[in-house]
């Protein structure tokens, strides 16, 4: 299971990491307009986020490799974004700031662990 998560967490992760630093302006705009975005969309997004988290959980809860507990990571990280705007969305809308630096950081892990996951998920 470890491997098919990671075969569809990886691409997805490494794209997203690639589009903070290839768009960084974007995705500043983006999270900076958090606190007017729509509630209903809000409300979907944190459907979404719980919807693949749990997915991931209920099927795979190890961390014997890291692999697996980077997987296992995603998974509860996805339903605890998803909870959370679902549960406290005033909170978790709050314009959020974040600089080039930010962005940067952000960008790179999401590269790294995507580009992890794709090693573990197809190789």
């Amino acid at each position: 299971m470890t491997e098919l998560i990671a075969s569809i967490a990886g691409p997805y992760l490494l794209v997203t990491g690639l589009g903070f630093l290839i768009s960084g302006d974007f995705y500043r705009r983006m999270i900076a307009a958090q606190a007017v975005a729509d509630p209903i969309l809000i409300n979907l997004s944190g459907a979404a986020h719980f919807i693949v988290g749990m997915v991931v959980l209920v099927n795979h809860v190890e961390a014997s490799t890291v692999a697996e507990g980077l997987v296992t990571l995603v998974g509860a990280a996805a339903a605890l974004k998803g909870a959370s705007l679902i549960l406290v969305p005033d909170y978790m809308m709050r314009s959020q700031q974040m600089g080039r630096k930010g962005i940067v950081v952000t960008g790179s892990a999401f590269l790294v662990a995507g580009a992890y996951l794709c090693y573990a998920g197809y190789l």
